[in-house]
């Protein structure tokens, strides 16, 4: 079954707060969507990145898989990694690909009439999630309402805070805004960092000893993920695991992070990686060398993949993407007790209100 030329679809969507990690602070979340028909059927896929994501997908991708077999994802994932050659795979390709994927698995879950969870095959009916945001913008007050409505509220024992303020000139800050969490979360939820490449080695060493003392289990972008070596010295000293990989635009990039001793546990995105495709075989990479992984953001893109994998760990419910995705999508998953259930309808279960967010729509 041939498929048709994808369809593309830019929206910008203002944050409900200013919001900033250890080194970026942002007001709006770009959302790009692909459509792909072949038959009866149309798959949906989507990354989060700049309008130019959207403009590579249609000039370049789309043409390039017109025509091709909706059945056969490998080999067209293939034909758009080799197309990149010169544009360069890293950054807007890679996003371009991913959205692309995820919308051919979609498609050819519902050409089956299936579940996309069943065609790949379920290990875990439920997938755990942990809830992600707790803003270096946010007051005591706002980070204890999101956390309250995450532990006390959905009932998901797992969270986390970004840290790092200032690309990590606000230590006193950050250790302060760890206690506040650990004191509105209680002493059982789990609680986790993210640094976001803010701090230097030794810096993040001290740091990692003082989160220890607050049960902190994980410590994200410790030192910027470049620093594979740091990464690895970092893990070696501190009692929370380390974890990295966001910035995974190709399977070589996880190899190098896993065969340098980097991580704990590997953090993959879909979105970013290269799709479903390179999603799963990066999970199978990380199972050769005994690590688990994690789905960084876009819950809903990930979701039923997750789900097959048995060395997964959790998905990350970011407020940012979860906002965006209830509101474009219905279908959407609930994550109250700490899971979701990826299992229901056909495909990944989701559908675009494209009347209701045409306002959001820039290209």
């Amino acid at each position: 079954m041939e498929l048709h030329r994808p369809v593309v679809s830019v929206y910008t969507v203002p944050t409900d707060a200013p919001e900033a990690d250890g080194t970026l602070a942002w007001d709006a979340t770009t959302l790009v969507i692909c459509e792909v028909t072949a038959g009866d059927a149309t798959g949906t896929g989507w990354t989060y990145g700049p309008v130019p994501v959207g403009d590579f997908l249609t000039a370049e991708l789309a043409p390039l898989v017109e025509g091709m077999s909706a059945l056969d994802i490998p080999a067209v994932h293939d034909a758009m990694c080799r197309s990149v050659r010169n544009a360069g795979r890293p950054g807007i390709a890679s996003c371009a690909i991913s959205a692309l994927d995820i919308a051919l698995w979609d498609l050819k879950a519902r050409l089956l009439e299936l579940p996309l969870a069943r065609l790949l095959g379920v290990r875990h009916e439920r997938v755990p999630v942990y809830g992600s945001g707790g803003f270096t913008t946010y007051h005591d007050t706002h980070l204890a309402a999101q956390l309250n409505g995450w532990v006390h509220g959905q009932h998901i024992p797992r969270v986390k805070i970004k840290i790092g303020e200032g690309w990590g000139r606000e230590v006193a800050r950050d250790l302060h805004r760890v206690r506040a969490a650990r004191h509105v979360i209680g002493p059982d939820a789990e609680l986790y960092v993210d640094a976001n490449g803010a701090y230097t080695r030794k810096q993040a060493v001290r740091v990692g000893h003082v989160l220890a003392e607050h049960g902190v289990g994980w410590f994200e972008e410790p030192v910027s993920s470049d620093d594979l070596t740091g990464l690895r010295l970092v893990r070696d000293a501190v009692v929370c695991d380390v974890t990295a990989g966001e910035y995974g635009f190709d399977l070589p990039y996880f190899a190098r992070m896993i065969t340098a001793g980097s991580v704990d546990c590997l953090q993959i995105d879909a979105t970013r990686c290269g799709g479903l495709t390179e999603f799963l075989r990066a999970a199978a990479l990380a199972q050769a060398h005994g690590l688990e992984v994690s789905a960084h953001c876009a819950p809903h893109a990930h979701a039923a993949a997750a789900a097959s994998l048995p060395n997964l760990r959790h998905i990350e419910w970011f407020h940012d993407h979860v906002r965006i995705e209830d509101l474009f999508f219905d279908g959407a998953l609930d994550p109250t007790g700490g899971t979701v259930h990826p299992t229901q309808g056909v495909g990944h279960g989701l559908t675009l209100r494209t009347q209701e967010v045409a306002e959001y729509r820039v290209a």
